[in-house]
């Protein structure tokens, strides 16, 4: 009698674990002159392959079953397509994004609530009718996310919201809110660099690496904590910002160097000859690690660049991600009660 109930359990959990696995359908256009191309379904947090097809009559059609919602993309010849949420349901594609199933409805519901609020911002006259109309756009956001806080869409607007910009206290105590979103692995890599951004703020010692480029091997810790200050800049040639910052760099650089200050330049996510056109075009007279690629920004936590830091003679960071009047300030500072 006991086998049978064992049997009998054994059969109902199969076929509630059968069941959880629901049919999905999308139909994506991209148009007569992609046909014959792979499409990739793709899984956009993981960046997984779910499937490939090749596209026909102007579109890539994928079916198969799915246990839970994800992020979805297609992407056919390095061509990315918008984020839609991967449920069940037959999935298809407007200028205004994906819709046919609840939650890309709902997804679609919401960037045309923001969509609308655009340009009642541009038209404020006042920062009290701008920040209204702020209000209203994290209202919207706010609701969607409450209302989805244990599946793909709400993970989508709270990676696209607020948790790019937090720290790890901020974080953490945000997964302790929405415990369902830790599983996600832009949420554990996001973590991941606020933590590592905590761990080198000021009055941390630096963290070395090394970059090896066309056979020779250059490291942090052959210009930093060599007993002068040295002021470093992740940079890259396409990043607008950079170079912006360039010529408060060189103002710094003229002014403190023969005080006992160093700059260099650290060339991060950039092509070798776009960052040594970049050096010669902008006549950089320091010194530059050219191809680190994110060897440092892993380490230091960096997430958008320029990031400027400032080392003491013996290597601890004393100032970062400060910019414009805000670092020449810093330098200042340490600069001078240096020199006194």
């Amino acid at each position: 009698m006991r086998k049978i109930h064992i049997i009998a359990a054994a059969c109902a959990l199969f076929a509630a674990g059968s069941a959880a696995a629901e049919h999905f359908k999308v139909i994506a256009p991209l148009g007569e002159d992609a046909d014959g191309a792979m499409a990739r379904l793709v899984n956009f947090d993981t960046g997984a392959a779910i499937d490939s097809v090749l596209v026909a009559d102007g579109a890539a059609t994928f079916e198969g079953e799915i246990d839970e919602s994800l992020l979805g993309r297609v992407m056919v010849d390095g061509m990315r397509q918008p984020v839609f949420i991967l449920e069940s349901g037959t999935i298809s594609f407007g200028h205004d994004g994906a819709f046919g199933t609840m939650l890309n409805d709902q997804l679609r519901e919401m960037g045309g609530k923001l969509s609308a609020l655009a340009p009642l911002y541009r038209a404020a006259e006042t920062e009290e009718a701008a920040q209204a109309v702020m209000d209203q756009y994290n209202a919207v956001l706010d609701s969607v996310l409450n209302a989805n806080t244990d599946n793909a869409l709400g993970y989508y607007v709270f990676l696209n919201g607020s948790a790019s910009s937090m720290d790890a206290p901020q974080l953490r105590e945000a997964m302790q809110k929405y415990p369902s979103f830790a599983k996600y692995e832009r949420i554990k890599k996001l973590i991941a660099t606020a933590e590592k951004r905590e761990a080198t703020q000021p009055g941390s010692k630096f963290i070395d690496f090394e970059v090896t480029y066309n056979g020779e091997t250059k490291r942090l810790s052959d210009y930093v904590g060599k007993g002068k200050y040295t002021l470093v800049d992740f940079w890259a040639s396409w990043c607008g910002p950079c170079m912006r910052q360039l010529p408060v760099l060189k103002d710094i650089y003229n002014e403190y160097h023969d005080k006992g200050l160093d700059v260099l330049g650290v060339a991060v996510w950039d092509e070798p000859e776009a960052t040594k056109k970049a050096i010669a075009d902008h006549g950089l007279v320091w010194d530059t690690i050219i191809d680190a690629q994110t060897i440092p920004t892993d380490i230091y936590g960096i997430q958008g660049i320029p990031c400027i830091m400032l080392f003491g003679p013996d290597g601890t960071i004393l100032s970062r991600d400060k910019q414009g009047d805000e670092l020449k300030a810093d330098v200042k500072l340490f600069m001078e009660a240096a020199n006194k």
